[in-house]
Order: structure tokens, then sequence, then C-alpha cells
């Protein structure tokens, strides 16, 4: 995903066959540690091997996905039915920029095995790609209801129509919420109980725009339509009510502007908490 994400997103083309393009070289990974794991641990043997060991890329996420938001009336197998008829190359795309995120920036990950199936931020935001694809076509229902299973499951909260592109970490997960109208540009890091969020009852385009390499901290708030830079900071527990610069870290409630960044600094990928 190239530049800013503005306007309004096109309707993407699909294949109906349900077949994509040739997946990315991290599946062959996570098939070599799910075969590995399931020798090593007898316990996880019934879940890795099916759902793993002799899938593909798309099935091993639409089953992951399905088992983690089963209930409600609908059962695994009509879930995966429905993510793999939804899937395309853009969106196995962007996990895999999801994947190899994670697998970069978080020092407590061992590989990508362990990001699909354990990490519910990662599955949140997998299950918001789902939804999204649904809200483009049209198919608003089904896309509230992956995004109200998601939030059950995940503990967050992502809106099907917001804009999310790839290389995204949502660090533990818990608590974020992203509202209707808000952007989230490539390669951007957001940390536990962050809320992109409106002002009020205002309608339109009321939420705002994350854009590349931005770190937000756990707990911040960042509420209105205005832009965060590109390579900015937002510190833990702030309270951001008005623009913020690029490459400009900004603390405090409400927030202010505590240091500029140098050129070569991208906080997304660094994940220092440190505002000095």
């Amino acid at each position: 995903m190239q530049g800013k994400l503005q306007g309004k997103p096109p309707v993407v083309a699909r294949d109906t066959t349900g077949l994509i393009g040739t997946e990315g070289p991290v599946w062959a990974v996570i098939r070599a540690e799910a075969a590995a794991l399931a020798e090593r641990e007898p316990m996880l043997r019934p879940l890795v091997q099916p759902v793993l060991v002799s899938a593909s890329g798309l099935q091993m996420l639409a089953r992951v996905l399905a088992a983690r938001l089963s209930g409600g009336g609908v059962d695994r197998a009509t879930l995966e039915q429905l993510m793999t008829g939804t899937a395309d190359d853009e969106l196995l795309r962007a996990t895999e920029a999801d994947i190899a995120a994670v697998v970069t920036r978080d020092p407590a990950c061992p590989g990508p095995c362990h990001v699909l199936l354990n990490l519910k931020g990662f599955q949140a935001l997998q299950t918001y790609r789902f939804a999204h694809r649904l809200w483009q076509d049209g198919r608003q229902e089904g896309a509230r209801f992956l995004a109200s299973q998601a939030a059950l499951a995940f503990d967050v909260d992502i809106h099907p129509a917001a804009r999310i592109g790839s290389g995204v970490m949502l660090d533990h997960g818990s608590g974020i919420v992203i509202g209707e109208t808000a952007v989230v540009e490539d390669d951007v890091s957001i940390l536990q109980d962050v809320t992109l969020g409106g002002t009020g009852r205002d309608v339109g385009d009321r939420h705002p725009k994350v854009r590349r390499g931005v770190m937000i901290g756990a707990g911040a708030k960042i509420l209105g339509n205005f832009e965060v830079g590109a390579c900015s900071k937002v510190a833990a527990g702030s309270v951001v009510l008005k623009p913020v610069e690029d490459r400009t870290t900004v603390a405090g409630v409400p927030a202010t502007v505590v240091r500029v960044h140098g050129r070569a600094e991208v906080p997304a990928e660094e994940m220092s908490q440190d505002i000095s």
C-alpha cells in the first residue's frame, strides 16, 4: 500500500474460484515450525497437524481464525468458508507483512508460527482484513458480524470500514479501538488500550489518520479527524487532540511536543518507549 490512504477505497476484484496467487515464503517457515511443535509437544499435535502442516497459507489463516471466532450460532466450517471465499492476493500479502512486523519488532516472539497461533492482536487484525473485504463488497451485515465476533474473542474493536495498511503490529491487542473513518498506513505499531476515536456525535470523516512509521504507546487516546504525521511517536497514556507533525514525539494530557526526531528514526520499528 503506497503513499497515503485517502479517498474512497477501490472495489477489489477477486478470483471467484477461491484460488489466489503464489503465497510468500513465511508459510513454509510456519509449516516447518508447526511440524517441530507437533513433535515436541504432543498435547498440541491434534491442533497443529491438520490446521497447519498440510494446509495452504490461506487455509492456515482461515482455520486458526475460525476456531477463535466460532460461536453465537455460527460454526467453524461456515466461518472458514466465508473467509477463504473472501480472500485475495492483497489480503494475503498484508497478512504476510503483518507477521514479519511482529517477528522483527517483538523481542518476545520466537517465530511466525507463534504469531499465527497465539497472538490475539495479530488475529484481530486479520479478522478485520476479512471484514473489510466484506464491507468493500457491500456485505455490511457480514462485516459487522465478523467485527463483533472479533471484539468478543480478542477484546479488539476495529470498525470494518476503517482503512489499515500492511506491516502493522497490534502489540498485545487488548482494549484497542479503531473507529469507522480512521486510517492507519503501512508499518505502524500500536500497543494495548489505544483508541483512534471521534470527539462526540459528529458524522462523516471524524477519526484520526495515522501515517507510515508511527508508534502509539499503551493507553494513548487520539481523538478527532487530524493527522498523526509519518514516523512520529505518541507516548503511553497521552491524549492527542490536535495534529502531530512528521517525526515528532508528543506526550501528556493533552499531548504536547517533547522532541523532534532525526530523519533515520522509525519509531514503529524501533519500539522504544523513551521520549527524552
